[in-house]
């Protein structure tokens, strides 16, 4: 990170794009920035950068605080953030692999995963996904209990092989489905052990397709 003097040369140039005739002073900047000069000379002497004030001058001038502070231009910026994709991530709720759980809720937190993990999974095709957890065992050893799985909500044909989430009166379930020629719904497991349950269509609702996990963190 650039040093308080470093910062203040930097504020005089923008300051000097508006400013008629003349050479910007430290005075300029601290009356631009709302601080008495005195305390901006003892500021600027120890090193102590007054960020509120700074962040507030960013966004009255519509500069970049990370150009200003850490001398990253936009370009630097934007290609570092195109690295990524933003997942939203459901931390507290489980999908069951065996008994029921919750709902889906508003209560996500957003996370980034690096886009080539993203595009191994659905492509280059643009998507939403979300992040919840597995709970329970039987879907291994496809999905270990714990793991975290990714979902695109747009995919809800279950005439396509596959891992679906289903939402029933007893909560989430992770599974393969199948609709029978009965018209009743099959949801299997991929554990041996647990054997397929049936229910009526209006009994689910599928709310996406898994395209792919990762290992609890």
């Amino acid at each position: 990170m650039l040093s308080m003097s470093e910062i203040i040369e930097k504020l005089k140039d923008v300051i000097a794009e508006t400013k008629i005739g003349g050479k910007v002073f430290d005075k300029d900047v601290a009356n631009a920035l709302n601080i008495p000069q005195a305390t901006f000379a003892t500021m600027k002497k120890r090193n102590s950068i007054p960020y509120e004030e700074i962040l507030a001058f960013c966004a009255l001038k519509k500069i970049s605080a990370n150009w200003l502070f850490f001398d990253q231009t936009v370009d630097m910026l934007k290609e570092q953030t195109e690295k990524f994709f933003q997942v939203r991530y459901f931390s507290d709720i489980r999908a069951s692999a065996g008994g029921g759980a919750e709902v889906f809720n508003e209560n996500y937190e957003t996370i980034s995963v690096d886009r080539t993990i993203i595009h191994n999974m659905v492509g280059t095709r643009d998507v939403e996904l979300e992040a919840i957890h597995v709970d329970g065992e039987s879907m291994e050893p496809t999905l270990q209990d714990g793991s975290i799985v990714f979902i695109d909500r747009t995919q809800t044909n279950i005439s396509k092989d596959g891992i679906f989430i289903a939402a029933t009166t007893a909560g989430l379930f992770i599974k393969r489905i199948r609709q029978r020629a009965d018209g009743m719904v099959e949801l299997i497991s991929d554990n041996k052990a647990y054997s397929p349950e049936v229910l009526s269509p209006d009994e689910v609702t599928i709310v996406g397709k898994v395209v792919g996990n990762i290992e609890s963190l």
